[in-house]
Order: structure tokens, then sequence, then C-alpha cells
């Protein structure tokens, strides 16, 4: 039995109404839950980029790709190989941030070069861009502070 891996699928699309749903439907149906979906037109604006983020199987996974190249608005499907795309996500996060704990979150901050956003009655809101490794140690990072709201944008990535 082959092992399951997370694999990021970059795929080019027609920018029409329903692809994403026809997609995603097309992966959940084989029993892949998707761990990250981003989509944004490109310098084309007829055409969008979806990045999906699944667990699969190598056979499982070429399976799906092969039925993603058969649907009618599907342009191009590429696997991105580990170490040959760049990837970032955008994270925000709510956390509790007492006026004398500022200096603290600020030397967390700092390596992550993530920055402050907001301050409202006694809540901070972080914002950090980074690779999904990166991301996952800041908010270990901040789970010290009490994070009250996580919202992470997902993966996007571009080959190299």
């Amino acid at each position: 039995m082959s092992e399951t891996q997370k694999h990021t699928l970059s795929c080019l699309v027609e920018n029409q109404f329903g692809v994403l749903v026809r997609i995603a439907g097309l992966i959940s149906a084989r029993g892949f839950n998707i761990d990250s979906l981003s989509v944004s037109t490109t310098e084309d604006p007829t055409v969008s980029r979806m990045t999906i983020v699944v667990e699969a199987d190598p056979i499982k996974l070429e399976q799906v790709k092969n039925q993603l190249n058969r649907l009618i608005d599907v342009i191009d499907v590429k696997e991105l190989k580990e170490n040959a795309f760049f990837d970032r996500e955008l994270l925000l996060a709510k956390v509790q941030a007492k006026d004398d704990r500022h200096g603290e979150l600020a030397s967390i901050l700092k390596p992550f070069d993530a920055k402050i956003a907001d301050k409202y009655n006694g809540l901070v809101v972080i914002e950090a861009t980074g690779n999904s490794g990166t991301l996952d140690r800041l908010v270990d990072q901040l789970r010290a502070f009490g994070i009250s709201t996580l919202v992470r944008t997902g993966r996007v990535a571009l080959e190299r």
C-alpha cells in the first residue's frame, strides 16, 4: 500500500462560472480532503490559477490529475514538486495582548517578519506571510498569548 503525503497542484482554468465547484467536487468525490485551495485570476483575465493542496498516495493523485485534465474548463494541471516551487500564505491572528506584554509579543514576531496590524480592547491582530511551516511555528509561539481567532489564506505557489 502506498503512503499518502501532501501534494501541491497548480491548475490553469478558464475563468468561468462553476469551474471551482466542478473541480472541488471531482476531488472530493474521489475521497480526498482539500487541505488548501486558493484561486485568483492570472495575468490573463480570462484564466484563473488554482493552487490545491491534497493528501494522497501517488497512484490516486495521478488518477485525479488525469481526471482534472479531462474537464473542459481545465487548461493545464501540474504537480509542483518539493523544492521546485515558491509558496506563501497569509495569516491573521487575533491574540490577547495587554500593554505589559507588547514587548514580549514584538520579540516573538520579529524573526517571522510579522507585524501588529491592529489593536483594540486588549486584543492585537497579527499579520504574517510565509510558507506553511513558518506560519505553523508562529502559531505555536502565539498560543502562549491566547489566540481567539485564526485565519489563513491557504497556499499560493509558483513553479521555480
